[in-house]
């Protein structure tokens, strides 16, 4: 099964229903769903996602729906090495998409999953839009 990094901005689309993105998202949450695939992201994107829910719901609400979200994404740490592997690399403008990437490298994901391609052009694991998945 491939292992599929998310990017925050991917996850915020679904829970939030931001359009024109969430179809896309919710498609791709479907097949991790239906286990054709493994969705995993950094523990961060937990805290981003709820700082953008809380200006939409309460807090009550919003947990709810991360307890939801986390059904189906597999949360990754942050430790000491990735936050030294971000700081010491400027192959990304975007200190966010370094703990990603070297998040999803130190837990062998086979693909980061985002809107912004080119924040990852430069990374040493393939990225994909969500339309392009499957």
């Amino acid at each position: 099964m491939k292992r599929l990094f998310v990017d925050s901005n991917i996850v915020i689309d679904l829970v939030s229903r931001r359009e024109p993105f969430y179809a896309e998202a919710a498609q791709l949450f479907s097949m991790a769903d239906k286990k054709q695939v493994e969705l995993a992201s950094l523990a961060l994107t937990f805290a981003n996602t709820n700082y953008i829910l809380l200006r939409q719901m309460n807090s009550s609400q919003a947990k709810g729906v991360l307890r939801k979200l986390r059904l189906l994404l597999k949360t990754l740490t942050l430790d000491d090495k990735v936050v030294d592997l971000a700081l010491n690399d400027d192959t990304f403008s975007a200190f966010e998409d370094g703990l990603q990437y070297f998040t999803a490298l130190e837990n062998n994901q086979d693909l980061i999953i985002t809107r912004n391609l080119k924040d990852f052009k430069n990374s040493g694991i393939p990225s994909n839009d969500s339309k392009t998945v499957y």
